[in-house]
């Protein structure tokens, strides 16, 4: 959600703003609701003090003029019921204008239509080499049955899949390991959360209303959870926080659930776009000073997952059309698959600073005064495509899964990964 009080100071920089994500200028639009709004607003305080200045002279009056004044009394709040009437039906435009426009970029992101504008930061480790043509994901587990589409399009139709024996097993010492890491080295507080939001939880990370169609709901009018930021970072919904308690950095490790409903004909083999996947994911909640760095932090706290699986990836600065909604900056993390020689997203570590906090009115007090906290969220990894990587960058040329070494621990005596 936008700060109204910015547009108002600023909507030039606004529009500017929009215009980076490439869409049209909205603050005259806005601008002039808020004016109409102000005007009905004044208009209704008045009448209200006349009102209150007639009701005060009552006692001194006569029968006729009492019986005069009640009549001009009840026109006065006829019209104040009017004017709050149409009040409420601006407030409803404004909270659907304003609820409907994306984060503004950062100064830092490129600007760009689509991915082809991201920037590449960084690339870190070498690209394996292989005396054999590696293999996809898809093939080394159905080589291993142990990962099973056909199964699983029976039972739930595409975009899912039964993962089985010690590829079951190694998806989840990924996980453990992640967990273990991001609570026992970075300091997160582990949390295991609702995996079915109401309305408002949606609205506040901002996949309300507008993307209603990338989501699952139920029957009892609950949303299946996309990913874990949106319970993880609604625990400061409607909440009013003590800077002292700040930051607030969490992790959970749970499914989520994606309707895909852009993706027709994407990925439609393997692992890489489900319906229901599991992630690790991180949000932090920081005070407006310090999200900028708490980004930067965030974003090492998910690459060193693949530097102590010694898998090489990239990270790249989305462009401005390539964001999501409620980002105001984004890196992406790209994970090297042999398989398909191509780096592929693993994880986006994203500040949307206060863009979720107005729409959760979820704020701290510094120095007595209420402030709307910041927000950042990002995947630490995708547990999934961890695996693919791994089957993939760990492949051997008897199809086997040779197990990365920080690993071990998880799987108890298992050190290769072969067809029983």
């Amino acid at each position: 959600m936008h700060d109204i009080n910015f547009i108002r100071k600023n909507p030039s920089k606004f529009d500017e703003g929009l215009k980076k994500r490439f869409l049209e200028p909205q603050s005259q639009i806005i601008l002039d609701l808020d004016v109409k709004k102000r005007e009905l607003l004044t208009k209704s305080q008045d009448l209200r003090s006349e009102r209150k200045n007639l009701s005060s002279e009552f006692s001194k009056l006569d029968d006729e003029e009492k019986s005069t004044l009640q009549k001009k009394v009840q026109n006065i709040k006829v019209e104040i019921e009017e004017f709050e009437n149409e009040i409420s039906d601006i407030d409803s435009k404004l909270k659907d204008l304003l609820s409907s426009l994306p984060n503004l970029p950062h100064p830092d992101v490129p600007v760009g239509e689509d991915e082809h504008s991201n920037t590449i930061i960084k690339k870190v480790g070498e690209i394996p080499k292989y005396d054999f043509k590696p293999k996809p994901h898809f093939e080394l587990g159905e080589d291993l049955e142990m990962l099973d589409f056909d199964q699983a399009g029976k039972v739930s139709g595409t975009r899912f899949v039964y993962v089985k024996n010690h590829l079951a097993r190694l998806e989840r010492a990924i996980a453990n390991f992640m967990l273990d890491k991001h609570t026992g080295e970075f300091g997160y507080t582990e949390i295991i959360p609702p995996n079915l939001v109401r309305d408002e939880a949606a609205y506040g990370t901002g996949q309300l209303p507008k993307f209603s169609d990338d989501l699952f709901k139920t029957n009892t009018d609950h949303w299946l959870i996309p990913t874990a930021e949106v319970p993880l970072t609604n625990l400061v919904l409607d909440t009013i926080v003590s800077e002292k308690t700040l930051p607030q950095r969490l992790t959970a490790w749970t499914p989520c659930y994606r309707s895909e409903a852009g993706a027709a004909g994407r990925d439609t083999r393997g692992m890489i776009r489900q319906h229901q996947f599991s992630k690790v994911e991180l949000v932090s909640i920081t005070s407006e000073e310090d999200s900028e760095d708490e980004l930067e932090r965030m974003l090492n706290c998910a690459t060193s997952i693949l530097d102590d699986l010694k898998i090489s990836y990239q990270v790249m600065l989305l462009s401005s059309g390539d964001m999501g909604f409620s980002a105001e900056k984004t890196y992406d993390i790209e994970v090297w698959l042999p398989g398909e020689g191509k780096y592929r997203e693993i994880s986006s570590c994203s500040n949307c600073r206060s863009f979720q906090a107005r729409r959760m009115n979820a704020r701290y007090k510094s120095d007595d005064q209420n402030k709307f906290v910041h927000t950042l969220n990002g995947s630490g990894l995708a547990v999934g495509r961890t695996l693919i990587a791994v089957l993939e960058n760990y492949q051997n040329e008897d199809g086997s899964i040779t197990v990365p070494e920080v690993l071990l621990p998880y799987m108890g005596n298992i050190r290769v990964i072969k067809q029983s």
